[in-house]
């Protein structure tokens, strides 16, 4: 167990972290928690193209969110190109079980948020939009509170695309992208999408359409 304390203009945050902690045999996830008996979750997946990247690193902005009584789970999953899709999905919905089943160890849970980066932001969409990988273990999409997109690609992966031996700079929506799935659901939890400054090319624009579907 480690406590990081940060000091800015007088205010103290304590934050503690668990480290590795195996959510199954071979993956595993850094947990950070406010000095809180009772506190949100949220739970964040790195970004990396599906082919590198940790989750290691996410303690600066953990901090702020324990400030905000908010606990952080940073998670990894299998990438390429060892992992073939949809695996580093499958790998976010049964995080998101062991964590379901298993933070009350640490506290009592009030609500769960469910997010990532880039390709952490595909695969959050994917978990949001295709409730096939959050059923197979026992979930529905809107049992989580909220999501967070932040910069992920809407259509199909570029790495994705590669794997079926496609372009990786085609702009394609099939059942690999989270945009083929938007409607199909009665009811969405809340979500947030964020883009980036000097993204990939045409990622805003594909952004701003996931959200003109989801809206409409």
């Amino acid at each position: 167990m480690l406590m990081f304390v940060s000091v800015r203009f007088g205010e103290v945050i304590k934050m503690i972290s668990k480290y590795d902690l195996k959510y199954r045999n071979d993956l595993c996830l850094d947990l950070h928690l406010p000095e809180s008996d009772c506190f949100d979750l949220f739970i964040y997946f790195h970004g990396g193209g599906l082919c590198e990247g940790n989750r290691k690193g996410v303690e600066v902005f953990a901090k702020t969110l324990a400030k905000n009584n908010v606990a952080t789970a940073s998670v990894e999953y299998r990438m390429y190109p060892e992992a073939k899709f949809p695996e580093f999905i499958e790998d976010g919905a049964t995080a998101i079980r062991w964590l379901k089943d298993h933070i009350s160890k640490w506290g009592s849970c009030r609500r769960m948020f469910v997010g990532g980066s880039s390709a952490g932001g595909y695969i959050s969409m994917m978990l949001c939009f295709d409730d096939r990988f959050l059923r197979a273990v026992g979930l529905e999409p809107t049992d989580i509170d909220g999501y967070i997109h932040d910069a992920g690609q809407p259509t199909a992966h570029f790495n994705v695309l590669k794997e079926f031996g496609k372009d990786g700079r085609r702009l394609i929506v099939d059942e690999t992208a989270p945009m083929y799935f938007v409607g199909e659901a009665e009811k969405y939890s809340p979500m947030l999408f964020i883009v980036s400054d000097n993204d990939m090319f045409a990622r805003y624009e594909q952004t701003v359409l996931m959200v003109k579907k989801n809206i409409n």
